[in-house]
């Protein structure tokens, strides 16, 4: 696949994935991506980058190999704010994390998924997801929670069945101006 032909690949995966996060009301998404070389792979997060430098979006591979990579794409100043909540940074330093500084932290988290073959369970926390669902999912082993949607929620669980509904709203408006013609960079909120 040419470097133009997986841009657009990638251009319908951030649709299918990452539409709260472009609509700017989520902040992070993860996903896989496919690539035929190390080079390529670079080359298209460079590119997506540059397009999204001043929509405030950076996409970060979190793990690569064997021909799959793990894409994050997330708004830094959202992570910036969700690391300021109450109790984040603490439960961030009890995961083994020295700062909560973002990039050090996505950094951070880049090393710990490398190390394991399951996910850190503070992910949550790179995604947007409220600090007592997280502990509640770590707590509970995934287990009894009061509903599933983007995550298992263990606390709010109106607000967080209002937030499925925002997220999947957006997803279907985003995935119908995309097919409609409109660009991930036309449909990306600064």
């Amino acid at each position: 696949m040419s470097i133009s032909e997986r841009s657009a690949y990638l251009e319908k995966l951030l649709i299918e994935h990452c539409s709260p996060t472009l609509a700017s009301i989520k902040t992070g998404n993860l996903f896989t991506i496919s690539y035929d070389n190390h080079t390529q792979l670079k080359e298209v997060v460079r590119m997506w980058n540059e397009y999204f430098k001043n929509k405030g979006i950076t996409v970060y591979v979190l793990k690569k190999g064997s021909g799959k990579a793990m894409l994050y794409v997330y708004r830094k100043d959202k992570l910036a704010e969700d690391f300021k909540k109450n109790g984040v940074k603490r439960f961030l330093k009890s995961c083994g994390y020295s700062s909560a500084d973002v990039d050090y932290a996505v950094k951070k988290l880049s090393g710990r998924i490398a190390e394991s073959d399951s996910f850190p369970h503070e992910i949550g926390l790179f995604l947007g997801y409220p600090l007592g669902d997280v502990i509640g999912f770590i707590d509970n082993c995934g287990r009894n929670c009061k509903c599933t949607g983007y995550w298992k929620v263990y606390c709010d669980e109106e607000e967080a069945e209002k937030t499925f509904r925002k997220f999947s709203k957006c997803k279907s408006v985003y995935s119908k101006l995309w097919e409609q013609g409109r660009s991930v960079l036309q449909l990306t909120v600064a």
